[in-house]
C-alpha cells in the first residue's frame, strides 16, 4: 500500500458554537472541507457536514443473531445429540437453562463485531499510520482541515480547481480561529 503525503491546512476554534459557524459559512461559500476533528462528539455536527447514519446499528444485528444462533443450535446439539443427560428431572432439551448463555454470546459477537467492523472500515487497523495534525485537538481544540495540495472538486462535476490558500487562511481569520497552520500528513 503506497501512502501518498498530503498538505493540509488547519485552524483550530475554541469552542464548538464557533466550529459550527464556520462550517455553515464554508458551505455557504461552496468550501470543500476535507475533515472536522473535535475532542467530544458535537451535537448538530453531522447534519452541517451532510454526513449520512452509520449502518453499524445493522452490522451490530446482524452479529448479535450470529451469536444467538451460535450458542441456542450448539446447546441444543450438545444436550439432545452429543451428551444427552438428563440434570435434575429436566428435559434434555431445557431451553430457560439455555437463556443465559445465548444472551452472553450475543452480547460478546455483537460487541466483537462491532468493533471489528470499525476498525476495518475506518482504517484503524495495525500498522495503520494516523497522524496527529495537533496535539490540543484531543485535549480542547476544534479543527477544520483543509486539503490544499490535492485541489477541491466542483460540487456540479469532476473538475479540480487550484485552492486558493489565501482565500482559506482569510475563511479562517473571519471565522475566529485563534491558530492557522499547515502540516505535511
Amino acid at each position: 500500500m503506497v501512502n501518498k503525503n498530503k498538505t493540509v491546512l488547519f485552524g483550530l476554534y475554541d469552542d464548538e458554537t464557533d466550529l459550527i459557524r464556520a462550517i455553515r459559512k464554508a458551505k455557504a461559500a461552496h468550501i470543500e472541507i476535507d475533515e472536522v476533528y473535535t475532542p467530544f462528539p458535537v451535537h448538530g455536527l453531522d447534519p452541517e457536514l451532510d454526513l449520512k447514519e452509520s449502518r453499524l446499528h445493522i452490522a451490530g444485528f446482524i452479529y448479535g443473531a450470529m451469536g444467538t444462533l451460535t450458542a441456542f443450535l450448539f446447546m441444543s446439539w450438545v444436550f439432545t445429540r452429543d451428551w444427552p443427560i438428563i440434570f435434575g428431572g429436566k428435559p434434555y432439551w431445557s431451553v430457560p437453562a439455555f437463556i443465559p448463555i445465548t444472551f452472553e454470546l450475543t452480547v460478546l459477537f455483537s460487541a466483537i463485531g462491532m468493533v471489528v467492523t470499525f476498525y476495518t472500515i475506518c482504517g484503524m487497523g495495525p500498522g495503520a499510520n494516523n497522524p496527529i495534525l495537533h496535539d490540543r485537538i484531543t485535549d480542547d481544540k476544534f479543527c477544520i482541515a483543509f486539503d490544499v495540495e490535492g485541489g477541491s472538486q466542483d460540487h456540479h462535476g469532476d473538475d479540480h480547481h487550484p485552492v486558493d490558500v489565501e482565500k482559506l487562511k482569510d475563511f479562517f481569520k473571519t471565522t475566529g480561529a485563534t491558530e492557522v497552520q499547515t502540516k505535511v500528513i
